[in-house]
């Protein structure tokens, strides 16, 4: 019964993560579909080229609180902390393969930092500056991400050590990174867009 009940609060994990809030930001604001233009890609950066930016900010609001509960409300029922990470790993897949929209999500920046924040709160701010600091220095949010979840893991052997958040953290960093390989293509070609620029597509 444990672990049928473990199976079902990941279910419900990832079902929350597959609520796509730029898909229903931008039917709430009356944009287009933010997989109909720019990268394609149904995440706040790709909303904010609407020119929108409430739709982004509710876009990046709602990614990231969607990872948070998942954690909070697992751990608020006392489920091991196994379990715990587990149901926010499974939030986080939601988001980037997501049931309601073919499996073709987004990159999972935002969710897998509110599901950091949540499970390890020192790992999460310290992900949050690592990305901050990357994006303030070159202007690339697709580096920033890319830095951020090789640091994740390291921050979790760190603050955490041996411990199931530390492996949780690995397997976010290591998603984010492999969800970033066409970004990662384009900054080794010199071809990717900075943040606030104009020109190539980009994938965030």
């Amino acid at each position: 019964m444990d672990i049928l009940l473990g199976f079902l609060v990941c279910l419900a994990a990832y079902l929350l993560g597959s609520v796509s809030f730029a898909v229903l930001g931008a039917r709430l604001f009356r944009l287009a579909d933010p997989r109909t233009y720019g990268s394609g890609n149904p995440g706040a950066t790709n909303v904010l080229r609407s020119g929108n930016k409430k739709a982004a900010l509710f876009t990046l609001t709602g990614d990231t609180l969607k990872g948070v509960f998942a954690v909070l409300i697992v751990r608020a029922l006392d489920f091991p902390e196994l379990v715990v990470g587990l149901v926010g790993l499974a939030a986080f897949i939601g988001h980037v393969y997501p049931v309601f929209l073919k499996f073709q999500g987004g990159k999972g920046v935002a969710t897998a930092g509110g599901v950091l924040l949540a499970l390890a709160p020192l790992v999460g701010l310290a992900s949050l500056a690592t990305w901050l600091l990357v994006v303030f220095v070159s202007r690339y949010s697709s580096l920033a991400a890319v830095i951020a979840g090789i640091s994740a893991p390291l921050w979790g052997l760190l603050f955490l050590g041996l411990h199931s958040g530390a492996a949780i953290a690995l397997l976010l960093g290591a998603t984010l990174i492999a969800r970033h390989r066409n970004n990662i293509q384009r900054l080794l070609a010199g071809t990717e867009s900075r943040v606030g620029g104009r020109g190539q597509k980009t994938e965030d």
